[in-house]
């Protein structure tokens, strides 16, 4: 069978021959995938080496060597073999591997050189998955040091050949022309507030009616999916449904590959993992829901979560062209043809939206402590680096010059991302191998045990199942298990599965925060939403190992419940004693406490009584800072004193002056004083008057004297603080024989004069007005109510006294 490609082989393979490499670009259909590597094989170069290929799905790797194991006439694993996470067919015979891209990278780590490989070719690298690029760049940096006879070739159908070129030493590119058939868009649109199935179940329905041959149904994760095929029931025995993601077995995804029997349609319903390198048999419809679900990794947060967004311009260009590529087809798109531009033109690369700790391991192992100096289409983020770092230190992964520690190393000798590989190696150490390698099996392969978020339940379902995949997957949890020391244990007591999880994510160990165990407090700091009616929400505690939403509230998706001992035992080097000095304004008073913590999880709490007194000081402090200076418990005379010093102009006792020189002047009054209300009455008017000092107070005794002395000999307080001015209040008879009025420097006082009794008789600014005027009213009055008390016509030159008449009768007589 001739294929596009072919016309353009004879000049890659004469680039090949003079060059170690060649940048190929051909469009869905042309044949890359199954004709490139068979074609090399002849060449002198290959001397009976072999040659990878990396697909960037296990499905695509799997399909592509039972492909060209077809087109030779053989069984796979022979000449044409293929090896993946889950599953692997090859032999001493095979010459052409397939591989996904994360075992290339775990070849080329365990084997710089590539022994025994002449070439790797990178398929479909448009998608820019972190891997792919990694593997690129590891593979150019071992062809300039170590082996520049190792050629590579990226192909792919979208490719920016010039920037590809560019990073290869101005590789040739070598372009193909597409097989072509005519291919019809139908924009169908959809109501906004439709339900993505409903939506996706009437256009696929709409299609069977209008069109002919199989249909592609593209749609952004499983559960939609599953409610996609349920929204379409029975669609009559002459159209066999299908469902195509990566969590089947590998028959059923076979079966959603291979031409339909007996005449029938075929349907499939599938995420994006049918976009690229696979072609379905038989495929003359796509009905596009314009949606894709990828992983973006939440830096704040510290967790990658699966966001439904968008599909790419090349992604809906990809989906489209299935449907084109063995005859003519039509494509129905969910949004209009308007709406099309408005799609991102390409999905960004991963490398700079991922977690990059697994990536800067693996610099680390290859002898490079910064990722950024190898060769990068697009060079890591300077954040993401320096984050990946911290991680991998505190899994003691590196060391403080980012070289791998002998732990770090552990961890990259297993097919598996740091915190897993970190997991193994601890859970080995404790004798719990076996419950790790299964619990990776299970983060790694949704579906296998059910979907329950109980991790303990699923494990208990998984080791019951039957069928190739759950066999595939014990299989390769005992080919992990062999990879550690302690490899044995039986797996099965309470608990296990709990501490496997809490040794990976020692940051989302959660707490329970109300009672319906819907809300959850982590060691990291974020919150957790569990549903409240699922086994686990009865759990104290969770070792929690898969989220999805935003970091504030995500969705646990996995968990095990764990025992409070079992979090202390475990994490007994990473739980803290804090001692907390705290001003609490309601009580008006420090509270010390003592709390031990794991992360952001407080354990237990309760008083200090060994708190710090320099502690309680300071917080006393703080809170007169932060609520002002009204907290004080300000005895009459301090006030009085403040406001003296006020009416003088001496800004040493203004509350500005006081809050910003506070530790001068405060901490004597607060010395072993926890609340307030306990200072001292006169410890405040003792620090006031210190903090004036002797020269200071003589100052403010002549500008504004604390008292006036009356004609009488009795004394009273001035208030400075009254309104109008300073003011004294005194018996109006204590003033008798003043003709002039009384004043503060050169301010009138202000004089509330009272009777024998107490009671007001008059406020005045004159006195020798008010003995000239009202007094002869007043006293005539006064001589009513108070005849036993003297009230003369004349009080300006009569004698003040504050005794009555016979009182004063009396007096006279003793002298």
């Amino acid at each position: 069978m001739t294929l596009p490609i072919h016309a353009v082989l004879p000049d890659l393979l004469a680039a090949l021959r003079v060059r170690a490499s060649a940048v190929l670009v051909a469009p869905p259909g042309a044949g890359k995938t199954t004709a490139v590597a068979p074609a090399l094989l002849a060449e002198p170069w290959v001397e009976g080496r072999e040659i990878l290929l990396l697909s960037p799905r296990r499905l695509a790797a799997r399909a592509a060597a039972e492909r060209m194991a077809s087109l030779a006439g053989e069984a796979v694993g022979r000449t044409f073999g293929y090896a993946t996470r889950m599953d692997s067919k090859r032999s001493s015979e095979t010459r052409v591997t397939v591989v996904t891209e994360g075992i290339f990278v775990n070849r080329i780590q365990a084997d710089p050189e590539l022994s025994g490989v002449a070439a790797v070719l990178f398929d479909e690298v448009h998608e820019r998955s972190l891997d792919s690029d990694f593997g690129l760049a590891l593979a150019l940096d071992a062809q300039e040091a170590l082996r520049p006879d190792l050629r590579l070739v990226p192909m792919s159908a979208t490719l920016d050949g010039a920037r590809f070129s560019a990073l290869m030493g101005d590789a040739p590119v070598i372009e193909s022309e597409g097989r072509g058939h005519p291919l019809e868009l139908r924009h169908i649109g959809r109501a906004a507030e439709a339900r993505i199935e409903d939506s996706m179940a009437g256009a696929i329905r709409q299609a069977l009616r209008e069109a002919e041959g199989g249909l592609l149904a593209f749609l952004p994760g499983v559960a939609e999916i599953e409610r996609t095929a349920d929204r379409l029931g029975d669609l009559g025995p002459d159209i066999v449904l299908h469902r195509l993601h990566g969590s089947l077995d590998p028959a059923a995804q076979r079966a959603a590959i291979a031409p339909e029997r007996g005449g029938a349609r075929k349907l499939v319903l599938a995420t994006s993992i049918a976009e690229t390198s696979l072609t379905l048999d038989g495929i003359r419809i796509v009905v596009d829901s314009g949606l894709a679900r990828r992983p973006r990794y939440d830096r704040a947060a510290g967790m990658t979560r699966l966001v439904t967004e968008r599909a790419s311009q090349a992604a809906v260009t990809q989906r489209a062209g299935r449907a084109g590529r063995q005859a003519p087809g039509v494509a129905y798109r969910l949004w209009e043809a308007a709406a099309t531009a408005g799609l991102p033109r390409f999905d960004p690369p991963e490398i700079l939206e991922a977690d990059l700790s697994a990536l800067t391991l693996d610099c680390a192992l290859w002898g490079v402590s910064d990722p950024r100096t190898l060769r990068w289409l697009d060079t890591p983020p300077d954040a993401a680096i320096s984050e990946a770092r911290q991680r991998l230190a505190s899994l003691d992964a590196i060391d403080g010059d980012g070289r791998p520690t002998a732990h770090g190393k552990a961890i990259a000798r297993l097919p598996l991302p740091p915190r897993l590989g970190h997991m193994l190696v601890r859970a080995g150490e404790i004798g719990l191998a076996r419950t790790a390698a299964d619990v990776a099996v299970l983060l790694g392969e949704r579906g296998l045990g059910g979907t329950d978020a109980d991790l303990e339940l699923r494990l208990r379902r998984w080791r019951s199942e039957r069928g190739p995949r759950a066999e595939n997957g014990r299989r390769l949890a005992q080919r992990w298990t062999k990879l550690v020391r302690n490899a044995g244990d039986a797996g099965s007591a309470p608990g296990d599965v709990a501490t496997c999880i809490a040794l990976a994510f020692p940051d989302r160990i959660a707490k329970r925060r109300d009672g319906g165990g819907e809300t959850w407090a982590s060691a990291g700091g974020r919150g957790f939403r569990l549903d409240p009616t699922s086994p686990l929400a009865r759990a104290e505690w969770l070792a929690v190992a898969e989220t999805q939403g935003m970091a504030s509230g995500a969705r646990i998706l996995s968990a095990a419940a764990i025992e409070q001992d079992a979090v202390e035992s475990l994490f007994a080097d990473r739980i803290e004693t804090r001692r907390s000095v705290r001003f609490d304004p309601a009580t008006n008073r420090v509270e010390a406490l003592r709390e031990r913590r794991l992360g952001a999880i407080r354990l237990s709490s309760g008083p200090d009584s060994a708190a710090d007194p320099r502690e309680i000081e300071s917080a006393l402090l703080e809170a007169v800072r932060r609520h002002g200076l009204a907290l004080l418990p300000w005895s009459g005379t301090a006030a009085a004193l403040r406001a003296r010093a006020g009416y003088a102009g001496m800004a040493e006792l203004a509350d500005e002056a006081l809050i910003a020189e506070l530790d001068e002047w405060l901490p004597p009054a607060l010395a072993g004083k926890r609340r307030f209300d306990a200072v001292e009455s006169g410890a405040l008017t003792q620090a006031l008057q210190n903090r004036l000092g002797w020269d200071g107070q003589k100052t403010l005794d002549r500008i504004a004297p604390a008292r006036f002395e009356s004609p009488a000999g009795s004394s009273h307080e001035i208030d400075y603080a009254a309104e109008g001015g300073p003011r004294v209040e005194l018996r109006v008879q204590a003033l008798f024989g003043l003709a002039e009025h009384p004043v503060v420097g050169t301010t009138p006082l202000v004089l509330s004069l009272t009777s024998p009794a107490g009671r007001p008789i008059q406020t005045t600014r004159d006195l020798p007005g008010f003995w000239a005027g009202s007094w002869s009213a007043v006293a005539k009055e006064m001589r009513g109510r108070y005849p036993r008390h003297p009230w003369p016509d004349d009080p300006a030159a009569a004698s003040a006294t504050l005794r009555t008449k016979n009182a004063d009768a009396r007096a006279s007589r003793q002298r």
